[in-house]
């Protein structure tokens, strides 16, 4: 009988890393091209959470691999992983900001980062049998979930970016 394979703990907190550090990537990419006082300081910031969120996840990773404690259930396979992610990727897109003129356009590719983000921890939430891990993950969904809360007030005050800016 063909076993499907089970997802690692490690595979799992790479994913994890892989997202903050894109997100990091992109938001820094972005500031090259952003000229609003305001969203250059939110952006900033939240390329720094996504640099904290990422040293979480190594941590946690190599916390893991260092010890027999596994804050995860083991029972994690390929199948009902890729059944609750779909067809989401979990990876920050790289963006053609060359290709992007009006500011909020941005800023909804920035909020579905955001909202992919959370889809994935709010998954990998039902997987995690320790307490604190758990508590320190929901804490991470919730500076993403501020994330998005904060992407949204600069809706509509810019529409389009600076000329100079591209």
């Amino acid at each position: 009988m063909d076993q499907t394979p089970l997802f690692s703990t490690s595979e799992i907190l790479d994913i994890a890393i892989g997202i903050e550090q894109n997100g990091e990537a992109v938001y820094r990419d972005a500031l090259e091209i952003i000229s609003e006082p305001g969203l250059v300081s939110l952006l900033t910031w939240m390329a720094d959470e996504e640099v904290e969120h990422a040293k979480w996840f190594s941590n946690l990773k190599k916390d893991v691999e260092t010890t027999s404690t596994n804050p995860f259930v083991e029972e994690m396979s390929r199948e009902l992983f890729n059944d609750l992610l779909g067809e989401k990727s979990f990876s920050h897109k790289e963006v053609d900001f060359s290709i992007v003129e009006q500011i909020d356009d941005l800023i909804a590719i920035f909020i579905e980062f955001e909202k992919d983000t959370v889809l994935f921890y709010e998954i990998l939430e039902s997987f995690i049998e320790d307490e604190g891990t758990l508590e320190n993950l929901k804490k991470i969904i919730a500076e993403e979930n501020n994330h998005i809360a904060k992407l949204q007030e600069f809706i509509g005050s810019q529409t389009q970016l600076s000329v100079g800016d591209v």
